[in-house]
């Protein structure tokens, strides 16, 4: 009796990439694993007969979707309490040890993304994170190649004029946070501030629902006394703080009774810190415990 292996399903075998797509388009985890749920919806009720390239057809409606969230997200963050961040995501050593694929979803690199529109945002992750050609992303969102082309020229002249250029040793980044995490155990106010960047800025997330900083703090004596007054906090007693993979780098998770709390990330230049953001909205630390 012959046997054959079932099909592999095209969603599922494009799920990763699919999440990958949104989840760099919306800067959220939440919001990515609903696209891919609506994504797969569209998926079950099309006419899979009339489906040539199911990839390309899956991405295109994961991008149109997330550009229909991305714009209607605009105006809700405009009333957001306090500094917006994305929303952390813990990856595994592999996507650490590719620099490039690292560099893409870095809390970094979401940030800058941030600053694009949301057109500009979807023809940038398409062609410079997944490697699409101009003509297929034209055809994901129904516009002419040429001027997908313009839109793909200035979105990364864009990146690349705001994108951070920082160490990427990552021994010297491992070195750095345990470092980090041993002056903060020990109340080491002075160990922390040898290990700031003069110009560190450092923001924190809160969305209103726990104590955050409303707005970005500058200077290493600012930042490590907030960061001090933090962990003096009852509240926090009994916290445990470890570090982490968060978006392709180290960085540092704070649990409390194994329920997150907070995640930190920075950039390192020169050996120094800069750039913290501090994510403690508990809402955008829920992909953390799924």
């Amino acid at each position: 009796m012959i046997t054959t292996e079932p099909e592999t399903d095209p969603f599922e075998e494009h799920r990763r990439l699919l999440f990958a797509t949104a989840y760099r388009m919306l800067g959220t985890v939440s919001d990515a694993e609903d696209i891919v749920q609506d994504a797969w919806l569209t998926w079950n009720k099309a006419d899979r007969s009339e489906v040539r390239h199911p990839k390309a057809y899956l991405v295109r409606t994961v991008t149109n979707l997330s550009l229909n969230r991305l714009t209607s997200a605009r105006a809700t963050r405009e009333e957001y309490v306090g500094p917006w961040l994305p929303e952390p995501l813990l990856t595994s050593p592999d996507v650490a040890q590719d620099r490039e694929l690292a560099e893409s979803v870095s809390m970094a690199m979401l940030v800058v993304l941030e600053t694009l529109s949301p057109l500009e945002r979807a023809v940038f992750v398409l062609r410079e994170v997944f490697g699409f050609s101009h003509a297929e992303i034209a055809g994901f969102l129904d516009r002419e190649e040429p001027a997908v082309r313009q839109i793909s020229s200035r979105a990364r002249k864009h990146v690349a004029a705001r994108r951070p250029r920082f160490d990427t040793d990552s021994a010297e980044r491992e070195r750095v946070t345990d470092r980090f995490l041993t002056a903060c155990a020990g109340g080491d106010i002075n160990a922390v501030l040898e290990m700031l960047a003069p110009d560190v800025t450092a923001w924190s997330d809160g969305g209103g629902k726990v104590t955050a900083a409303r707005r970005p703090l500058y200077g290493p004596d600012h930042v490590a006394r907030w960061l001090f007054g933090v962990l003096a906090k009852p509240a926090n007693a009994g916290v445990t703080v470890t570090t982490a993979l968060v978006n392709g780098e180290l960085g540092i998770l704070a649990e409390l009774h194994g329920t997150p709390i907070a995640v930190l990330t920075y950039d390192l230049e020169n050996g120094l810190v800069r750039n913290l953001r501090i994510q403690v909205n508990p809402d955008k630390l829920a992909g953390l415990r799924r």
